[in-house]
């Protein structure tokens, strides 16, 4: 899978804001080139966590997935209990679902370059992740 197809289908999802930090913005140096997605159908940018993310470098402390290599980039994806028991044992491989190396207790999981045969799970996992989503700022809103 390539980011502009993955971008595509998050993006396409109900109320989606997909925050893109490009050179020169205000955002950190560092998230230039990555791509952040709310729930926000205001169009502005909610407190707290994005519930999926696109990420095409290393940051510090965060090298586990090789992404200084051309071409690499990692989705990360906050999912529910359940979907993270599956993969929590799988260790940090290319087109492997596995804990995030960060924020594995906070329920995320990451796929390094996905391939074809992980699309269809990688995007229910982004829809349950975009479900979690919606309904917590549907409650914290009091729709």
């Amino acid at each position: 899978m390539q980011i502009t197809e993955i971008d595509d289908f998050v993006s396409g999802l109900d109320g989606v804001l997909a925050l893109r930090p490009t050179e020169g913005s205000d955002f950190p140096e560092i998230s230039w080139g990555d791509i952040f997605y709310y729930y926000a159908p205001d169009g502005v940018v909610p407190r707290g966590q994005p519930f999926a993310t696109i990420v095409t470098k290393n940051y510090p402390d965060d090298t586990a997935s090789g992404l200084d290599r051309p071409g690499a980039f990692r989705v990360n994806v906050a999912v529910g209990t359940d979907t993270f028991a599956e993969y929590a044992d799988n260790p940090i491989a290319d087109n492997t679902f596995a804990p995030h190396p960060q924020y594995a207790r906070a329920h995320w999981l990451s796929i390094t370059n996905p391939g074809t045969d992980n699309a269809e799970v990688l995007r229910e996992m982004l829809r349950e992740a975009h479900g979690r989503n919606k309904s917590r700022a549907e409650r914290h809103s009091g729709h």
